[in-house]
C-alpha cells in the first residue's frame, strides 16, 4: 500500500481547494469543487474565493446571492457554509442530526413541556411571511408560548427547518440583520429526502482527499460514517500515512508531487482549508493556542508558504489607512517575505480598494 507523507497530502489538498493555482471555473463551479465555503461571517469568505478564482470580482457573487443560485445556511458542523443552490438541498437533510444534536445540547432546557411538532409548524407559518431574525422570531413564539425560553424556540426552528440566512446579510460591501427564511420558502423548492451518505463522503473526498475516515467525520459532524467507506472501498483508492493510518480518496483524483510548488495564498479566518481534517498535520506545523488564539475566540487568518501555514495576518483599517499585518511563526526567507509582500499587496487591492493608503507590517516572528 503506497505510503503518503505530509508534503504529499499537502500537495493534494490545496490542488483539490484550487490553492496550488488560481482557477478558471466560476463561482458555482468552484462551490461544488470545494464542497462549499465556510461562511461564518458575512464578508471574509470573499477572500476565500479570491484566493482560489482567476480576475474574483466579488459583485458577482453577490448578484449570485441575491439572485438565490447561492445560498448561506448552516450545513457542514452546523455552521454557515456557502453553497449553490442545488447543493443546499441534498446536503442539508444529511446533516440536520449534526445541528438537531448540537442545539440540543445547548438548548433542550428551553424547551420542556414543548410539542416540537406543534412549534416548527409554527415556526414556519412565522418564516413564510417573511425573513425573520431568531431573537424577532423567538419573541414571536412566546407570545403562544410564555413560559419558555423564545432564543431555545428559535434555535429549535433552526435545528428542524432548514432555514437560508437571506441578503442583504452577506452581500459584499452592504450589511443587514441575520434574517433567515426556510429554504424551501426562498427557493421555492423543497429539499431532497433521499440523497446517501456515499454521496456525501464522494463529495468530501474530491474536495479534500486523500482523508481517513476520522477527517470526513470531522468535517460534517457526522459518525459512524467507517461503514459507509467500507462500502466504498471497492471503488476507492487506498493509501497510507506515515502514522499507518488508512487514507481513502478517488481513484483519478489528482495527486500531485510533494515538490510541486506551492505560491504564498492568504487563508481566511473561517477556511475549509483548516477545518475539514481531524489531522491538520498536512497543513499546520504549529500549535494556534501557543500564538494566543483560542482564548478569546478570535479565529486566526493564515497565510500559506510552501503549502503550510506560516503566518497569522489581520487586516485593519483605519482613517482611511489599510494596514495588513503579517506575524510569521519563524523567520521568513528574503524570497518568502517578497512573496508574502507581493501576495499582500494584492490582498489589499482587493479588500481595501476604497482605502486612501495601504501598508503592509512584518511583526516580529512568534514561534509555536
Amino acid at each position: 500500500m503506497t505510503l503518503l507523507g505530509p508534503r504529499a497530502l499537502n500537495r493534494a489538498t490545496l490542488d483539490r481547494q484550487l490553492l496550488l493555482r488560481r482557477s478558471e471555473l466560476t463561482v458555482p463551479q468552484a462551490l461544488e469543487r470545494l464542497a462549499g465555503l465556510q461562511a461564518q461571517s458575512p464578508h471574509t469568505w470573499y477572500i476565500g474565493l479570491w484566493s482560489r478564482l482567476a480576475d474574483y470580482a466579488p459583485e458577482g457573487t453577490a448578484r449570485l446571492l441575491r439572485e438565490r443560485a447561492v445560498v448561506r445556511m448552516a450545513l457542514m458542523r452546523s455552521t454557515i457554509h456557502l453553497v449553490t443552490a442545488a447543493d443546499c438541498l441534498w446536503l442539508r437533510p444529511l446533516v440536520e442530526p449534526v445541528i438537531e444534536r448540537m442545539t440540543m445540547a445547548n438548548f433542550r432546557r428551553g424547551l420542556a413541556g414543548l410539542d416540537r411538532a406543534e412549534l416548527v409548524a409554527a415556526g414556519r407559518e412565522l418564516l413564510a411571511e417573511r425573513p425573520m431574525a431568531f431573537s424577532e422570531l423567538g419573541r414571536a413564539l412566546a407570545g403562544r408560548w410564555p413560559d419558555n425560553d423564545p432564543a431555545s424556540m428559535a434555535q429549535a426552528i433552526r435545528a428542524s427547518v432548514p432555514l437560508v440566512q437571506v441578503p442583504p446579510r452577506g452581500v459584499w460591501g452592504e450589511s443587514g440583520p441575520a434574517a433567515h427564511q426556510a429554504v424551501e420558502t426562498w427557493l421555492g423548492r423543497p429539499v431532497e429526502t433521499g440523497a446517501s451518505l456515499e454521496r456525501l463522503v464522494l463529495r468530501y473526498l474530491a474536495a479534500f482527499g486523500p482523508a481517513t475516515v476520522r477527517d470526513v467525520q470531522h468535517w460534517c459532524g457526522l459518525t459512524r460514517l467507517g461503514e459507509i467507506v467500507e462500502r466504498l472501498r471497492p471503488g476507492l483508492a487506498v493509501f497510507r500515512d506515515e502514522r499507518g493510518r488508512e487514507l481513502f480518496d478517488l481513484p483519478d483524483a489528482p495527486r500531485p508531487d510533494a515538490d510541486t510548488p506551492a505560491p504564498v495564498r492568504f487563508v481566511y479566518d473561517y477556511d475549509n482549508l483548516l477545518r475539514s481534517h481531524a489531522d491538520l498535520s498536512r497543513l499546520v506545523t504549529v500549535d494556534y493556542a501557543a500564538q494566543g488564539f483560542g482564548m478569546t475566540g478570535e479565529e486566526p487568518s493564515s497565510v500559506l508558504v510552501d503549502g503550510f501555514a506560516a503566518a497569522t495576518w489581520k487586516l485593519v483599517t483605519r482613517r482611511g489607512t489599510a494596514t495588513l499585518t503579517v506575524r510569521p511563526f519563524r523567520k521568513l526567507t528574503g524570497a518568502e517575505e517578497e512573496a508574502v509582500s507581493a501576495e499582500g499587496a494584492a490582498l489589499l487591492a482587493f479588500a481595501a480598494a476604497g482605502a486612501k493608503a495601504r501598508d503592509i507590517v512584518f511583526a516580529p516572528p512568534q514561534p509555536g
